[in-house]
């Protein structure tokens, strides 16, 4: 692209063929052009931008990230706290019965022995009984056989299930969420539909999601495999690598390219490998009770008719369309898991003494269990908050985000600084719950998108609008006028660039003279709960001055800035999960749940601050903790813990 050419604005959502939508260049592509960046990246990394448009498409426009409560939290002057609040949602009946159905048949299958194969995994067996209560079809909508259940409902069931056995719990979100049952649901013809559904919904066809490449994780745009007409059959060439769920007998969505553009095939993989199709197995620590497979693919055939066709954008729109239902279902078993880890850390406590006295009676012990709790309770605000934004049709990216994030960093914290370290040795012992499953743990930091790169994306979704319409133009005007190091203090510089920045002069001058909103938190929560929200509401809508001062001072060099981007994302996503957490933990009935929500707040709050811990903050943790040693933290009620390994007399 010439220097002296003028580089179109992408709109979000159009009325033309989607020939033209793809012709558009994105913000982000504009922008690592005009930065300098190689026309390979920039075309790279404005494909993923433009998928993430398509995706917005799909959305009316009240419900795409512009309008989300994360996004208006911080441009907004009027405060959505409305938006954050979390509604109580009425289980269907038929769904209810499915949910405790499954949650036995699980219970049945552990008490006896028989959960797992010879190959430790979740059995046949196992999975056919789930299909029989209806397990599989909970997101599938009735006319099809399933049951049509809320995301809000079935996103808390999965904790539940969590507490009983997270790999079933989150099987339920591959398949769901993430494998064919979402693609087919939401892109598929009413022929599709009918040949798909009924068969997702009742198990007879288990489903994955096969995006990875051993070229292709984070980025994309290297995807390899292909996919090519012939007939009335595409011929299918390539590998994919780390597929949950991926075995022979399973129906996948397959993305490929065809024709040099992202696409989804909906596959029936045969029941049993051939030269066509095999499966690659690897040794592999985490999702060790589920099957995760690499997947060649040699001239393999698949019928035409079974390839998706979204109105607007291609496969990679597909692909990012159920993310977001997975990322919740992350979070959601995260709350699950930390359960079972804060039940089995009760009988240890009590047991195990130092110095003549069980170590239930420490600080730190107390501290730790009061700590747990506070992550359980964050985890299940999002939960609620995020699944009841997608019932309502929002697309819910940077909020899904949001819970993604400090689920899977949570339950990392907890197995290691919590659960480990309390378990002390014995933790490391076969048959111990963190030793047995340490990377189960860990993993979900890498699912659904590596923490940090997902925080880098909650930022560009953060400040994709207000560049676009305010840096965007100074960024050309500096490029046309041959402008690297803007002086505003030489004239001539501040001559070429007064046009493209008068309305950036406007709004700054507006948001300093303007007196910010004092929107009203609710005032029927407690009196703590309610100073976290107002201190949230208050930061959020202070940081989009330093958001766009950080914007101001890199200009177009703010992409090779990644560790200041996501220093600013994680502040905002701890705010968020402030104002999240105080707002749901103020309705909640039980006692201790409100102050364990209090103690995430505070620990939340010091890490913004950078203030030391109080007497009245460690207190609150540790008599939190000694509450919760003594019983009645009805969050763990009806969990059972493990055998003590290696008890002493």
């Amino acid at each position: 692209m010439k220097t002296t050419e003028t580089p179109e604005l992408p709109t979000l959502v159009k009325d033309d063929p989607i020939e033209r939508e793809t012709e558009a260049r994105t913000f982000v592509e504009t922008a690592l052009e005009l930065s300098g960046k190689s026309a390979e990246e920039a075309r790279k990394t404005g494909a993923i931008d433009r998928a993430d448009d398509q995706v917005e498409a799909l959305f009316a426009p009240r419900y795409q990230t512009a309008q989300s409560p994360a996004h208006r939290a911080v441009w907004d002057h009027g405060f959505p706290v409305d938006l954050f609040l979390s509604e109580r949602v009425d289980v269907p009946e038929a769904a209810a019965r499915v949910m405790n159905d499954s949650l036995e048949v699980v219970k049945r299958h552990k008490a006896a022995g028989t959960l797992l194969n010879e190959q430790k995994k979740i059995s046949e067996q196992v999975l056919a009984d789930l299909g029989r209560a209806g397990y599989w079809g909970l997101l599938v909508d009735r006319r099809y056989g399933g049951q049509g259940t809320p995301f809000r409902a079935f996103a808390s069931f999965i904790t539940r299930m969590a507490t009983v056995d997270p790999t079933v719990a989150g099987l339920a979100s591959v398949h769901g969420c993430i494998g064919a049952v979402d693609p087919v649901n939401a892109f598929g013809t009413p022929e599709q539909k009918e040949r798909y559904l009924p068969k997702l919904a009742s198990g007879e066809r288990l489903s994955a999601f096969a995006l990875t490449e051993p070229c292709a994780g984070s980025d994309l745009t290297a995807l390899r495999t292909e996919a090519v007409l012939d007939g009335d059959d595409y011929v299918v060439n390539g590998e994919k690598l780390f597929i949950t769920n991926a075995v022979a007998g399973r129906t996948i969505g397959l993305v490929c390219l065809i024709e040099n553009k992202p696409a989804v095939l909906i596959v029936d993989l045969p029941d049993h490998e051939d030269e066509h199709f095999h499966t690659v197995r690897y040794g592999l620590y985490a999702l060790k009770h589920s099957f995760n497979n690499g997947l060649v693919f040699k001239d393999f055939r698949v019928p035409s008719e079974n390839l998706l066709k979204p109105t607007r954008g291609d496969g990679l729109t597909i692909a990012y369309h159920g993310l977001n239902l997975g990322r919740v279902a992350l979070c959601a078993n995260a709350a699950g898991t930390m359960r079972m880890m804060l039940a089995n850390m009760l009988p240890w406590a009590r047991f195990r003494k130092t110095y003549g006295a069980a170590i239930e009676t420490r600080e730190l012990v107390r501290r730790r269990l009061g700590r747990l709790a506070g992550l359980i309770a964050g985890c299940d605000a999002l939960v609620a908050w995020c699944s009841g934004l997608l019932d309502q049709g929002y697309r819910g990216e940077m909020e899904c985000i949001v819970a993604k994030i400090f689920g899977s960093e949570a339950q990392k914290e907890a197995a290691v600084e919590l659960f480990m370290k309390t378990h002390g040795g014995r933790a490391f012992l076969h048959g111990h719950l963190f030793g047995d499953n340490v990377h189960e743990y860990l993993a979900p930091c890498i699912y659904e998108g590596e923490g940090e790169m997902l925080g880098m994306g909650f930022f560009k979704s953060l400040i994709k609008e207000h560049g676009k319409t305010y840096f965007e133009p100074i960024g050309r005007t500096l490029k046309e006028a041959g402008l690297k190091q803007p002086n505003m203090l030489n004239p001539a510089h501040a001559w070429k660039l007064r046009n493209a920045l008068v309305p950036y002069a406007k709004w700054y001058l507006g948001e300093l003279l303007t007196p910010r909103s004092h929107p009203n938190v609710p005032a029927d929560i407690p009196a703590d709960l309610r100073a976290h929200a107002e201190y949230a509401v208050d930061q959020l809508q202070r940081s989009r001055l330093e958001i766009s001062g950080t914007m101001r001072k890199h200009q177009l060099k703010l992409a090779d800035r990644q560790c200041r981007m996501s220093e600013l994302s994680k502040r905002i996503q701890d705010l968020v999960v402030i104002l999240t957490t105080s707002l749901w933990a103020g309705r909640q009935p039980s006692e201790l749940t409100r102050r364990a929500a209090d103690v995430l707040c505070r620990d939340l709050r010091r890490g913004l601050t950078g203030a030391r811990p109080s007497d009245s903050d460690l207190r609150a943790a540790t008599k939190l903790g000694e509450d919760i040693a003594a019983g009645g933290f009805d969050e763990i009620a009806g969990i059972s813990a493990e055998e003590i390994l290696m008890p002493y007399k």
